[in-house]
């Protein structure tokens, strides 16, 4: 199998949520975030500018501060070093994209 078909395996991130990385290079990353009804995304920042898009459920978002809500088809981007966090108000799935890539992740 080509390397850049390489498959990684879902892992527990912690507050009913999993992690999936789905490609990933030296300067991008995909990942697939999982979670259940109630699930967090803890308030946090990075240095990565990230891209997320909702593909299932709805989700209430705080960057840097300013809370909104997300439902399928939404995306939007998180720059570098906001500090940023997420509720699923239900299931849901969020695909995010990483630049450069989330070395933390592998």
């Amino acid at each position: 199998m080509p390397e850049y078909l390489k498959s990684f395996p879902a892992v527990d991130a912690g507050n009913n949520v999993t992690r999936q990385v789905l490609s990933e290079n030296e300067a991008m990353m995909v990942v697939a975030f999982t979670f259940a009804e109630g699930g967090v995304g803890a308030l946090h920042s990075h240095p990565h500018i990230q891209a997320t898009y909702v593909k299932s459920g709805r989700f209430a978002f705080t960057i840097e501060g300013e809370e909104f809500e997300v439902g399928p088809g939404d995306s939007f981007v998180i720059p570098s070093n906001a500090e940023h966090g997420c509720k699923a108000l239900e299931p849901g799935v969020l695909i995010d994209s990483f630049t450069p890539r989330r070395d933390d992740f592998l």
